[in-house]
């Protein structure tokens, strides 16, 4: 068979062929970092930074932009440590069931991942400390540090048994509260309330991505779409929590519940296609969706207490993840 570069000078080939198979590398260690999924860790740690600060508070672009910077870079290095060392963890089991990821397939080399995720495990902790620093006080360095100890814990371990989807809607939620970490005072109940949101929300996107490489059980996927409903909810529930005066809602709280109502429905009609269908394919589909609506669900969280520009900074983050999502996968 002809290649496209039959007609090239024998000089020229040399120097075209190293690039395409360095692209190839490049892509390979970009899809075993979930870079897609990188962007909704910053929104995470986004919303958890906006949605503490106080009534009638102004961007400080010292303070606060170098604080916010630090806790976005801690939160995707460890996003990235995570899925990476979650691989190398698994590299068996996918072999098994997933052989053209990048470990399984060869193109990352087991040693090559391991040093990344370690190094980015480390990396992660010491943006978080630095966060601290910046914010003057010591508790992003202490959150971080739980974090980091409940991804290991949850890729070396937890993963594996049943309460693995717990462990891991616990990283999440201690990610919002990396950026929630800034205010030097104790959390109020609305706080907990958003984060752990978050948290029961991801419970259920865990649960129900267990077995998207081969036919899902239909009981557990409308499980698990059942508990990303609470989620939603106790999102939805947070105005009811707050005692602050909350603009974009004092006038006309029924627009935050329609929101919700809107947003929920979304979420759970791509869900309902995967339990009438349990094939990998619409799982992962709806998986990828669920992932991608964690943007969303911060961005309407942001909303209820900033206001819709910053509630739309948030929202941005999408427009990476869905462009680089159709060329890496999200699952």
């Amino acid at each position: 068979m002809n290649n496209e570069y039959d007609d090239l000078p024998m000089d020229e080939e040399p120097e075209i062929l190293p690039r395409l198979r360095a692209g190839s590398t490049i892509r390979s260690y970009l899809e075993l970092m979930r870079l897609p999924n990188v962007f909704t860790a910053m929104a995470d740690v986004a919303m958890g930074f906006l949605f503490v600060q106080s009534v009638g508070w102004t961007w400080n672009a010292w303070r606060d932009g170098w604080t916010l910077a630090m806790l976005i870079v801690a939160s995707s290095f460890l996003y990235m440590a995570g899925v990476v060392l979650n691989d190398v963890f698994d590299l068996e089991a996918d072999r098994r069931r997933q052989p053209e990821r990048p470990l399984p397939s060869g193109r990352v080399s087991l040693v090559a991942a391991r040093w990344l995720g370690w190094k980015l495990l480390v990396l992660g902790v010491l943006f978080g400390v630095g966060a601290g620093f910046f914010a003057g006080h010591p508790r992003p360095g202490v959150v971080v540090a739980l974090l980091a100890t409940s991804i290991l814990l949850y890729d070396a371990w937890l993963k594996r048994t049943p309460v693995g989807p717990l462990a891991m809607g616990a990283c999440r939620m201690l990610n919002v509260l990396l950026g929630m970490s800034v205010l030097n005072a104790p959390l109020a109940v609305e706080n907990w309330l958003v984060a752990g949101a978050i948290g029961v929300y991801v419970v259920g996107v865990t649960w129900f991505a267990r077995r998207e490489s081969e036919e899902s059980g239909r009981v557990q996927l409308a499980l698990a779409t059942l508990v990303m409903i609470v989620g939603v909810a106790l999102l939805a529930w947070f105005p009811s929590w707050s005692q602050r005066v909350i603009p974009p809602l004092q006038f006309d709280p029924q627009r935050w519940y329609l929101l919700m109502a809107v947003l929920g429905t979304l979420i759970v009609w791509r869900c309902v296609r995967a339990v009438v269908r349990p094939v990998p394919a619409q799982v992962r589909m709806a998986v990828a969706q669920c992932v991608l609506s964690l943007v969303m669900l911060d961005a309407v969280a942001c909303y209820a207490v900033r206001g819709v520009f910053w509630a739309g900074m948030i929202l941005l983050l999408l427009i990476p993840a869905m462009f680089l999502g159709k060329w890496i996968d999200m699952t």
